[in-house]
């Protein structure tokens, strides 16, 4: 190597690379050299491999020929060489030819090597063999395996493990060993006696890898795996290492979530593990029940007993001087608040305390999941103490707290004065960047959707803060909601002149939808002054120098102008100022799509908006709260779930770094779109078949319900249309059988009962030809006698099996075929299927305001929770649940449910009370309904069970 190579490295600090072709050549040269010198070559090899590990690769040629040089020095007998020639070689197996050349040499140092390179010359085995070859090493894998040294029982067992998926059947036969391997308490040599302060304590390490390569090589089977739990815990001294404790514990975990019966009797041993001397044993067995808890159906598999010591081993853990295991315990816990805060109120004095934690994620974790487990009482202080705190963390942080009130605000909409005081305080007077300021400005937005009350005074303290607000995006926000709530508010002028003010002192940007906010005040009812002011001040916008600003002023003009007569241009006028409607946008984007794709005279035709389906603002503000709501709970469940023991190297990936603020709702994710876009096709091609168009328009579809298993031979699923006088069913019928075809496929519903059925059903589209794999949509339509109709059918699959030709994937000419039948689940009409989710703010007044009333009481005798029952009431009446009260307090004994909708086919209001009482005997629901429509209520609160 040259001296000029050897300056340029020489500062170990350096970040500069070295040269790859330099060291290319300096390797060769030096490896081929007689006699060897070690510690140069030592020296270029910590080098090759720094290169190596930067991402840097060689040619196949040319790392054959580094890979065979560096063999070379198997020559050398320097353990210290011979360590760093065998991570050379694990490194270059990847990119080289005929690797398994070094086979022998790594053989003999495994077989008469000294116990420093033993561990090496095992772990490389496994890049250098394949399955043709690896069972050449099984005497000599066996053999370390139950080697009385702790380091090279690990590298085989480490080496077994990774050579599992190239010759499981080689690995399996030394599984004996394995087993023996978790018990046998290796200790290093001479670690007593005079010489013992030059080796180290063993840690029992060897269980941990003997463990881990049992479970794989017995994961399929689940009376070895209990068998194994049983005598590891039975024998409570048995494990010695706590990384094997841990492993323990997941392996009860994968075994629970197999089958969760078996979790009661695993409740002594989970009571043990809780009080273990290791804080990460006491940390992963409180995740297991707290994850396995959270399913509603395991819940009650739990002993309280068992969840109230998991809470008070997580309690103590919030005091324990390490930070990993504080941070570990907290965001357990947080996961409990989502769905239980009531339980976790316990802990408050710890996380209390935690607040002014040195660690910023502590501190910030403890902040959330104080306000999760927050109640009407207790609100406000916490509030306070935030105030103190928010100053002072970066924006990052301070985003994951706001985002925490926001959900506060939508949990107690009664407190909403102390949280818009808080969030008012943070938007004018704490420093931060876009993102943060934007994250406040969500919150506020939503208050002011969902609490109407709030309406007011938000906007006067927003008026205040686009004085000085230097955000464009965040000022265009702010002008549209002025525009859009102000002139419903008692004193709409008030907001005018802050209006106009950036309409004087900002950029075109700014001006452009200050104008637009000012148009929708000239439609202020009972106010000509005001109408008059407006005209008078866009007339003067109206010669602004900018061209967007001055065009935006004169059709407001326009407009406004058009308001003032009596025709249907009046209609139009109001409808683009402040429009009473909104597009639904999956939809939209779906017809203009096909729009564009299927031009055929140069777009001379008009695109039909018309087709596009359309929402009112409480349909909109109803669809955004409930997909908030999901959003959160998905997040809790996901967030629960615990990932499989899996130990092999193919499983190892990369697990992508999760912010802390993963909960926070950023609009409808893609499933929810896909949905939404299914949804809207399914009603496209409906209303494309002939036999519908003397329908009318349709006023409702269900969501897709599964008639049959995902892994039936047919699969089958089913959408209910409603249309103002017919009833249709759709069945979307999958063949998944490869052989055979499907000819003249129907559906014979049955009403259950028949005599006083009150519909009639008018025709059945049936499905020509279904080829496998292929999914096609079947039709039965009926005829109904009155508005709203509810009762169940019996429903049979009928068809002809054709078999296929394989050659064609056509069915055979002579084969008639055979008729045959497949039955599917019932399909039900309920009252649910006639009303839409709407969102109302004040739900005690609007629930007093409905004039008809109805009552009824139910006795449900299964063994179901509450939550469970809550699910299906929201279900079965397709209303918006509100103020928070879809979920149940787990340890709770009664619940009060609060629904609120509107009648797809009128839009009478209808709400709904439904309180909950379980005891030992089930539950008894009262429900009480109010409604505009009378028949309605009545048909709703006796059909909810």
């Amino acid at each position: 190597m040259s001296a000029q190579t050897y300056k340029k490295f020489e500062n170990a600090g350096s970040t500069d690379l070295p040269d790859k072709m330099t060291i290319y050549q300096d390797c060769m040269n030096k490896f081929n050299e007689s006699p060897i010198s070690p510690k140069r070559c030592r020296i270029l090899i910590s080098r090759l491999l720094r290169l190596l590990l930067n991402g840097e690769t060689f040619p196949e040629t040319e790392a054959t020929a580094l890979f065979f040089s560096i063999s070379k020095l198997f020559q050398h007998p320097n353990d210290s060489l011979r360590q760093m020639v065998y991570l050379a070689i694990k490194e270059l197996s990847g990119m080289s030819e005929d690797v398994l050349m070094a086979t022998s040499s790594i053989m003999k140092d495994i077989q008469n090597g000294s116990d420093l390179v033993k561990p090496n010359a095992i772990r490389s085995l496994a890049y250098v063999l394949d399955e043709s070859t690896a069972f050449s090493a099984e005497r000599l894998l066996k053999s370390a395996v139950v080697s009385k040294q702790p380091s090279v029982s690990s590298a085989a067992l480490i080496t077994s493990l990774n050579l599992l998926p190239i010759s499981e059947t080689t690995i399996k036969r030394f599984a004996n060993e394995a087993q023996e391997a978790i018990g046998d308490l290796k200790q290093f040599p001479h670690s007593s006696g005079a010489n013992s302060e030059y080796y180290p304590n063993s840690t029992f390490t060897t269980q941990y890898h003997a463990l881990g390569l049992v479970y794989q090589l017995k994961k399929n089977d689940k009376m070895a795996l209990l068998k194994l739990v049983k005598q590891l815990s039975d024998n409570g001294n048995l494990l010695k290492n706590q990384m094997a404790k841990v492993q323990l514990v997941k392996l009860v975990n994968d075994l629970v979530n197999r089958d969760n019966q078996l979790f009661p009797q695993f409740q002594p041993i989970l009571f043990n593990w809780l009080s273990n001397k290791f804080e990460s044993v006491q940390i992963e067995t409180a995740k297991l029940i707290t994850s396995f808890a959270s399913s509603h159906k395991n819940a009650r598999l739990v002993s309280p007993d068992l969840f109230a010591s998991t809470i008070s081993t997580l309690q103590g853990l919030l005091t324990v001087p390490r930070v990993t295991s504080r941070f570990a315990a907290l965001r357990i816990l947080n996961k409990i608040s989502m769905t239980s805060p009531e339980k976790i109120v316990i802990c408050n004095p710890e996380l209390e305390s935690l607040i002014n934690d040195s660690n910023r994620n502590i501190s910030t974790y403890a902040i959330t999941t104080l306000l999760k487990t927050g109640t009407a009482k207790n609100i406000s202080s916490l509030i306070s103490t935030i105030t103190k705190f928010i100053h002072d963390v970066s924006d990052d942080f301070k985003i994951i707290i706001v985002d925490a009130v926001r959900t506060l605000s939508l949990n107690f909409p009664q407190e909403w004065k102390s949280i818009v005081k808080f969030l008012i305080d943070v938007l004018k007077n704490s420093e931060g960047g876009l993102t943060f300021k934007n994250s406040i400005i969500e919150a506020i937005f939503d208050i002011v959707s969902f609490v109407p009350q709030s309406k007011e005074v938000v906007l006067e303290n927003l008026c205040d803060f686009i004085e000085d607000c230097e955000y464009n995006e965040i000022l265009v926000r702010v002008l549209h909601l002025l525009g859009k709530e102000g002139p419903f508010t008692s004193k709409p002028s008030l907001y005018v002149r802050h209006i106009y003010n950036r309409v004087v002192l900002e950029n075109s940007i700014i001006r452009s939808a200050a104008v637009v906010a000012l148009s929708k005040f000239a439609l202020t009812k009972n106010d000509s002054t005001l109408k008059s002011s407006i005209i008078s001040l866009l007339k003067r916008i109206s010669n602004d120098q900018d061209d967007e600003v001055r065009d935006r002023a004169t059709i407001a003009l326009k407009l406004i102008d058009f308001t003032s007569a009596d025709d249907e241009n009046s209609l139009i006028a109001h409808d683009l100022l402040q429009s009473k409607k909104f597009y639904d946008l999956p939809s939209l984007e779906n017809k203009l799509s096909a729009y564009l794709s299927s031009n055929t005279d140069s777009f001379s035709t008009p695109f039909d908006s018309a087709s596009v389906r359309k929402f009112t603002e409480d349909e909109v503000k109803a669809m955004d709260l409930k997909r908030k709501q999901e959003q959160v709970f998905n997040n809790t469940s996901e967030g629960s779930r615990e990932t499989p023991i899996d130990m092999s190297l193919e499983s190892t990936t990369s697990i992508k770094e999760q912010r802390l603020d993963t909960e926070t709702y950023h609009g409808a994710s893609l499933d929810q779109h896909q949905e939404e876009l299914v949804a809207t096709k399914y009603a496209d091609e409906l209303m494309n078949v002939e036999e519908f168009k003397d329908f009318g328009s349709l006023i409702n579809s269900s969501k897709i319900i599964s008639l049959t298993e995902q892994e039936a031979e047919f699969v089958v699923s089913g959408v209910k249309h409603i249309f103002k006088k017919h009833v249709v069913f759709q069945f979307n019928i999958k063949n998944t059988l490869t052989d055979v075809a499907l000819d003249n496929v129907a559906v014979v519903c049955t009403s259950e009962d028949a005599e006083s059925s009150k519909l009639n059903e008018t025709f059945t589209l049936p499905i020509d030809r279904l080829m496998p794999s292929i999914e096609l949509q079947c039709y039965v339509a009926f005829e109904k006698d009155s508005d709203v109709v509810m009762e169940g059918f019996l429903n049979n699959l009928v068809f002809t099996t054709r078999e296929l030709n394989p050659d064609t994937q056509e069915p055979y000419e002579d084969d008639e075929g055979f008729q045959d039948e497949y039955e599917i689940d019932p399909i039900y009409l309920n009252a649910g299927d006639y009303i839409e989710s709407s969102f109302i703010g004040d739900f005690e007044s609007a629930f007093d305001e409905l004039p008809n009333e109805e009552i009824a009481v139910y006795n449900i005798q299964e063994d179901i929770s509450l939550q469970e029952v809550i699910d299906k009431l929201v279900v079965n009446t397709s209303c918006l649940p509100l103020s928070n009260t879809q979920f149940a307090p787990n340890d709770s004994n009664s619940h009060t449910l609060k629904l609120f909708g509107k009648s797809a086919l009128n839009g009478m209001k209808v709400a709904l009370l439904i309180k909950m009482i379980k005891s030992s005997k089930g539950i008894v629901i009262k429900a009480q309904g109010r409604a505009e429509d009378e028949e309605l209520c009545s048909d709703l609160v006796n059909g909810l069970m």
